[in-house]
Formats: structure tokens, C-alpha cells, sequence
């Protein structure tokens, strides 16, 4: 995908990424700490993280495709390098959420039947809540460290740092 509209992709497909992407990432953390919430998204959650994971590589190509019709500059180059060390991360949720989401359908149909051994599945909770935790945390870093990667690439001569008349407007 090159261009929608007119437009190049990358500059449009980015904001699913900037949307979706932390958006599992807390969506992740909650249900990874409280079961409840794991409940109550169900589904949702694993979906998210696949629409989320979808997201990335289809910018990540647009953005190559942007980068190949942009003048060569190290800021550019720097934002292409960040950016191809989100997919990582992406995976990293989806994983995740489908382990959140199927323990947690696993405990409820356990509460039901009133078996399973709870100090092995509280371990196993707390051990994929820090991981939810870590990953989530690298997720939006990752997320935030290429956006202002790629703003400063954007706009780094793209305007005047005084005003140019226009003021009153």
C-alpha cells in the first residue's frame, strides 16, 4: 500500500498504530491484573491485539515505500530504524492477550467445576501480570520513541519559528 486519497498510507495507517497499540497494551495490563476485567473482555481482547499486530507491519511497509520518495536524511533513517523494532513488541501483546484471555476463560470454567489448584494458577497469574506489565510498558515506549522520531524527521524544517504575518487571522 503506497497511497490512499493522494496521501502516502504510512502518514494515515500510523495513527491506527498510535491508537491501537497502547490502547492493548492498557487493555492487556488490566485484564493481566484482574481477572474480572479478563472476564469481561473476553474475545475482545485477543481481537484487539490482532488488529493491533495486523497494523504494524502494513505501516512499517508503507513507511518504507514513504522513505524510497522522501529526500535521504538521518532523522528519516532513524525514524525507519525505530520503527522496524515495534513488530517485537506488537507480537509480544498478542501473545499475551490470547494467554490473558484463555486463563482466564480456563479459571472461570475451573471456578465452575470448583477444582484446580490455586496457589499454582495464582503464581502462574502473577507471573504473566508482570510480564503483561513489561511488555505493555516496552509497547508504548517503543510507540512513543518512534512517533517523535518521525515528527522531528517531518518537521524538522517544515516551518518558520517566527511568525510570517499571518497573525490576526
Amino acid at each position: 500500500m503506497s497511497l490512499i486519497n493522494g496521501l502516502p498510507a504510512h502518514v494515515l495507517l500510523v495513527h491506527v498504530v498510535v491508537v491501537l497499540i497502547p490502547l492493548t497494551a492498557v487493555a492487556l495490563a488490566v485484564a493481566a491484573l484482574w481477572p474480572r476485567a479478563a472476564r469481561r473482555l473476553g474475545p475482545l481482547l485477543p481481537l484487539l491485539a490482532l488488529v493491533a499486530l495486523a497494523s504494524v507491519p502494513l505501516t512499517t511497509q508503507a513507511g518504507e515505500w514513504l522513505e524510497r520518495h522522501v529526500d535521504d536524511d538521518a532523522l528519516v533513517r532513524r525514524h525507519t530504524e525505530l520503527g522496524d523494532g515495534l513488530l517485537p513488541w506488537a507480537l509480544g501483546l498478542f501473545v499475551l492477550a490470547v494467554l490473558v484471555w484463555w486463563a482466564a476463560k480456563r479459571a472461570s470454567a475451573e471456578s465452575e467445576q470448583g477444582g484446580g489448584t490455586r496457589r499454582l494458577a495464582l503464581l502462574g497469574r502473577i507471573a504473566v501480570g508482570v510480564l503483561s506489565l513489561a511488555v505493555a510498558a516496552g509497547a508504548v515506549v517503543d510507540v512513543y520513541r518512534i512517533g517523535d522520531s518521525g515528527a522531528k524527521a517531518a518537521w524538522h524544517d517544515a516551518y518558520s519559528k517566527t511568525a510570517t504575518g499571518a497573525e490576526g487571522h
